[in-house]
């Protein structure tokens, strides 16, 4: 048996999520379907490193795969690419590991970024790629307060009320927010994070960039482990699975 380890790329507009789901196409069943194809004999499943919601976009989501059928990196590669080029999905890279690696398991961090597009015009070539926001934000006021949440603290208030995690303490690694032209990113690195957690804080965040919040509202929120002190959830539109890191 080989185990293949991909590292994905995809525009998550037309999909219900990373996970296989009953109500639409997901990521995973559009990859395993594609894998199918090839692999016709086996019931291959797709393992992720992690789930990205409806309408959340990757860079470098990391899988991994099963298969008794003797294939190299670049067959993977391009049958995959191949039979699901009508998804707006990419195999950007594919290794041969052996079976101590884990996709999800094996991940010492997970990295994302969230971009908003922070101009009064509307957007016209990255409409559903970032969040528009029309008012100015202060982006050095939202970085100052998003340090607040760095550390291990009990992240209630910022994961959506019906996150299936068991525990709501999480260590936030880092947080930043910086301009870049036009836009306003953040960049956020934990081992693991809450369903919703990254979009509760930049829609939390937003509000501070607005001057609608201050640095001691978002402690008190977080304080409060309630999700009812939640500022504002931001949508998926601007969020980007980036990168994973595993052991060298």
């Amino acid at each position: 048996m080989a185990r293949f380890k991909l590292t994905i790329e995809y525009d998550g507009r037309p999909f219900v999520g990373w996970q296989r789901q009953e109500n639409g196409m997901s990521v995973q069943q559009a990859i395993e379907d594609a894998i199918a194809v090839f692999v016709p004999e086996e019931k291959v499943t797709v393992t992720g490193s992690g789930r990205t919601d409806a309408g959340v976009h990757a860079y470098g989501q990391v899988a991994h795969f099963d298969t008794d059928r003797d294939i190299d990196t670049d067959e993977v590669q391009g049958a995959i690419n191949y039979h699901v080029k009508a998804h707006p999905i990419a195999i950007v890279g594919v290794e041969k590991t052996d079976e101590t690696f884990n996709a999800r398991f094996s991940a010492e961090k997970r990295h994302y970024i969230y971009k908003i597009c922070n101009r009064r015009a509307p957007l016209t070539f990255d409409k559903g790629l970032k969040w528009h926001v029309k008012t100015p934000l202060d982006e050095a006021a939202m970085h100052e307060a998003a340090q607040v949440l760095v550390g291990r603290h009990d992240f209630t208030t910022f994961r959506h009320a019906h996150c299936q995690a068991k525990d709501p303490v999480k260590t936030m690694d880092y947080l930043r927010v910086e301009r870049v032209g036009g836009e306003v990113h953040l960049h956020a690195g934990a081992r693991s994070f809450l369903h919703h957690q990254i979009r509760s804080i930049t829609g939390t965040l937003k509000m501070v960039g607005e001057g609608k919040w201050s640095k001691a509202d978002v402690q008190s929120a977080l304080e409060a482990r309630d999700r009812a002190a939640l500022g504002f959830n931001a949508p998926p539109d601007g969020l980007y699975f980036l990168k994973v890191d595993y052991p060298a």
